[in-house]
């Protein structure tokens, strides 16, 4: 399959050239890596371009509202030990973002991409993958991203039919009932910590039932699925009943599901749990995610949260009170500009840590920890919340463009 066997057109191949000098260009000019930009030049110049660089590729496809970037670090890395990877690892994960990630793999067996929710049943239309796996659905980006029904009818009805072995989180209803369409699918039990995107049934509105891990509807009959893999504490099961143990530097249960989920992707291309899960240790941190760094002599720990369902997920990691915490919300394009999903995340699991609040919306935060009885103190910026902070490493949580100021702040 791989190499190029199957040359490109020569409209295709100036795409690909133009694209590459403009993103050239706009990293020379200090506008970040110049992916999107050349992708949409390079797309402008061939539409079809995304399929013709994915026809000679082994394609994964990682789609979820939380943890589809480490996965598809995590499925990258296990697969390099079948052949060589192309990959969007920074998380450019629109149309153009994946244009510009395939353009660079030209000799790759295998192509490991990670495309936003909202855009996954035309990527999958354009590149046709091998597999696909889906994660989770939860609310994301108020003001702009479709409500999470609406998203699991959009997969459901874009993978209705599709060739591609679908590898689903059947923890989670929106996930199973989009998934069901499909006539190969991989059940992977990944557990799901936040359900309250799914009370009621998506398939007929009905009540969830949600007896311990289980979940049905009581009218319509709609249930979940019996997995072949699961997550069992450190361990992967396989579908032979055998027991792999998951050795990560990346913390938190969150991560052991999503390489629970990553080895049964690995399997489909023939790469066993074992070989797979190994390679996953190499991953210490994906795009500054988890990465520990210096700042005023202190150790901060950077973790990314964007909605109430990575924001509870990223409280179960942090180190045990009295560790001093610094949130940091803002809420620009890329975050949405809709603060109010604030009001759903549980910040009484705070209690007992010293915060500090900064970013563009710190106010709206303060607001709402005010509402949960936490202790606090507002900032005028990392520097100040640092200096405030009582001695111990420091946990930073921040959701996506608040992040990214971060991590230029530290260095990192």
């Amino acid at each position: 399959m791989a190499g190029n066997s199957d040359p490109l057109s020569p409209r295709a191949k100036l795409a690909v050239t133009a694209g590459k000098a403009v993103a050239a260009a706009s990293r020379a000019a200090g506008r970040g890596s110049g992916s999107v930009i050349g992708g949409r030049v390079a797309l402008r110049l061939d539409p079809d371009l995304l399929g013709r660089l994915a026809q000679n590729l082994d394609v994964v496809l990682v789609s979820a509202t939380n943890g589809k970037t480490t996965t598809t670090r995590l499925i990258a890395e296990a697969l390099r030990a079948a052949g060589p990877v192309v990959s969007n690892a920074l998380g450019a994960n629109m149309p153009a973002g994946i244009t510009s990630a395939l353009a660079g793999g030209s000799e790759s067996k295998f192509g490991v991409i990670e495309v936003d929710e909202k855009y996954l049943a035309g990527v999958a239309r354009d590149t046709s993958p091998k597999c696909i796996a889906l994660l989770n659905l939860s609310r994301d980006q108020l003001d702009r991203a479709a409500e999470t029904r609406m998203l699991a009818e959009n997969w459901r009805e874009g993978l209705a039919g599709s060739k591609a072995v679908i590898v689903a989180n059947c923890d989670d209803p929106l996930v199973v009932w989009a998934a069901s369409s499909s006539p190969n699918v991989i059940w992977v039990a990944a557990g799901q910590m936040w359900k309250d995107d799914a009370w009621s049934c998506p398939s007929c509105g009905g009540v969830m039932q949600r007896p311990g891990d289980d979940w049905f509807c009581g009218e319509c009959g709609f249930r979940r699925p019996t997995p072949t893999w699961a997550l069992s504490g450190d361990h992967v099961l396989d579908p032979h009943g055998s027991a792999w143990p998951i050795h990560l530097q990346l913390p938190g249960r969150a991560n052991k599901a999503n390489a629970a989920s990553s080895a049964a992707v690995a399997a489909v291309f023939g790469v066993p749990p074992q070989v797979a899960l190994e390679r996953m240790y190499q991953v210490q941190a994906v795009a500054g995610r988890y990465d520990v760094v210096q700042f005023q002599n202190r150790d901060l720990r950077l973790l990314l949260a964007k909605n109430p369902a990575g924001w509870l997920e990223t409280f179960s990691l942090i180190d045990p009170p009295p560790a001093p915490v610094i949130l940091s919300v803002n809420a620009r394009g890329a975050d949405g500009t809709d603060t109010s999903w604030l009001w759903d995340v549980d910040y009484t699991r705070l209690t007992g840590h010293p915060i500090f609040v900064i970013g563009d919306r710190k106010l709206d935060l303060a607001v709402r920890l005010e509402v949960a009885n936490q202790h606090f103190q507002v900032c005028d910026d990392l520097d100040q919340a640092v200096q405030m902070c009582p001695p111990g490493r420091i946990e930073v949580i921040a959701n996506y463009t608040a992040f990214q100021d971060l991590r230029r702040r530290v260095g990192n």
